[in-house]
């Protein structure tokens, strides 16, 4: 899926920003004294991945505007099904919010028989809030320097390759899936509880090809410590040009991460708003800007209504996805 350029989203931030302005002077009195104490920002995601980085950017910032902190709870596991499982019991009250992703909102569902809520009916679309650049990454001693040195290594060591994701689901391990059907090979997918522990094993010589957040990657590319072979998106990444696409080896491959902000089913429609316009003023800041797209983030801004419509078209798209990487519900 492609996103907007750089260009275009700028202009639709200032336009939001703007627009965000005349939307709170109509908010009734509730709203207007939301939020009253501090609120809790679930990220299902481990401490140090692009999630966390994500959200604690966004509960800073956010927490200025609402005269209110922001407490970032991390409850990793299982995909990111925990944390959203907890958000989507919890009372639709505007103070307990989610940090959402493909995987939490849009795949996960797809990998389980008994899954715990529904991506639709459990929440209540709040706000978009970036797209997540994920980058294929070898250990610099791994022979392979373009994917289709990867590929041929693959072809010519059967089963004798793993490669590392975040966890089961998520876009990561999708685009390993992606990358064995589109090239013929048969990497071995190995699961970790978030990026962090996946890098370290990848820094450690454990793990030979890793897909990760751009964000947790920064440091260890910037230091020669992993080597980046190329990027899942449809096209170039702005913060990593040099890099090639994978779609450039093998033509019509590409995944999307992104992350939205949600709230339990029934959360009042002047709180949405209220939580909408300010985390679009949020995004709107040069400054954040700046830093999301330094860390492999880029700034995604949509009304909540354009949001649930995107949700649904996801989870559609999503289920070929896992149907066609030959994943199967436990």
């Amino acid at each position: 899926m492609t996103f907007p350029s750089p260009a275009s989203r700028r202009r639709h931030l200032a336009q939001l920003g703007a627009g965000a302005i005349g939307l709170l002077g109509g908010l009734p009195a509730k709203a207007a004294g939301y939020p009253e104490r501090p609120l809790r920002l679930v990220v299902p995601y481990a401490a140090g991945a692009a999630g966390d980085l994500l959200g604690r950017i966004l509960a800073d910032r956010l927490g200025l505007l609402l005269g209110q902190a922001i407490i970032v709870d991390n409850r990793a596991g299982a995909g990111g099904t925990l944390g959203a499982d907890n958000v989507a019991k919890a009372a639709p009250d505007g103070y307990t919010l989610l940090l959402g992703t493909d995987a939490s909102q849009a795949t996960n569902v797809f990998l389980s028989k008994r899954f715990p809520y529904d991506p639709v009916k459990s929440f209540t679309p709040v706000a978009a809030v970036a797209t997540n650049h994920i980058v294929l990454l070898v250990h610099p001693s791994f022979p392979a320097r373009t994917v289709a040195e990867l590929v041929q290594y693959a072809k010519s060591h059967p089963g004798k390759l793993s490669f590392g994701s975040s966890g089961p689901g998520s876009a990561h391990h999708l685009a390993g899936q992606l990358l064995n059907e589109a090239a013929g090979i048969d990497m071995v997918h190995v699961a970790y509880k978030g990026g962090s522990p996946a890098m370290t094993d990848l820094l450690g010589g454990q793990l030979q090809v890793l897909f990760a957040s751009l964000s947790t990657a920064r440091p260890y590319l910037d230091s020669g410590k992993v080597r980046a072979l190329g990027v899942v998106e449809a096209a170039r990444v702005k913060g990593l040009p040099q890099v090639p696409a994978i779609s450039e080896t093998l033509p019509g491959y590409e995944v999307s991460s992104w992350f939205a902000v949600f709230g339990p089913a029934g959360l009042p429609t002047p709180v949405v708003a209220r939580l909408g316009s300010e985390i679009n003023k949020v995004l709107a800041q040069p400054s954040v800007v700046d830093l999301l797209e330094k860390n492999g983030l880029s700034p995604w801004l949509t009304s909540p209504e354009e949001l649930a419509k995107r949700l649904k078209s996801e989870l559609q798209s999503r289920e070929r996805l896992v149907k066609a990487a030959g994943l199967e519900a436990e």
